[in-house]
């Protein structure tokens, strides 16, 4: 037990130098992190806005395509009943006006405003 105990010792002066070297280093390493960081949060910013404008003109462009998605199937599919019906123009008026309706759903749910409905209530 005595061995025990003479090695426990030993481990705990080796330890406090240890633990010593360390916190030395580890204020080192935060003093030499404090000097950076003001330099790299200024270098930072302007790459943070580009990339939050580049989301935003990202998401501009989606929500548009969406719309105008929408609109353009609703025309074509008019014209189409109207070529095949001989409906002209209330085909393309009617489909239109639905394609306008479908693209305004469409903004809505890629907005998040309106969930989108699932069968059976799931």
């Amino acid at each position: 037990m005595s061995g025990n105990g003479a090695r426990d010792g030993r481990d705990e002066t080796s330890g406090s130098a240890a633990d010593g070297d360390l916190s030395g280093r580890l204020e080192r390493l935060g003093a030499q992190l404090d000097a950076k960081r003001p330099s790299a949060e200024h270098g930072s910013s302007p790459g943070g806005q580009q990339s939050g404008q580049s989301s935003a003109i990202g998401l501009a462009f989606r929500l548009s395509a969406e719309f105008v998605a929408g609109v353009l199937a609703g025309g074509i599919l008019g014209w189409l009943v109207d070529r095949l019906v001989g409906t002209a123009p209330w085909g393309l008026i009617v489909c239109l006006i639905l394609g306008f309706a479908a693209g305004m759903l469409n903004l809505l749910r890629a907005t998040g405003a309106v969930k989108p409905v699932r069968p059976n209530g799931r």
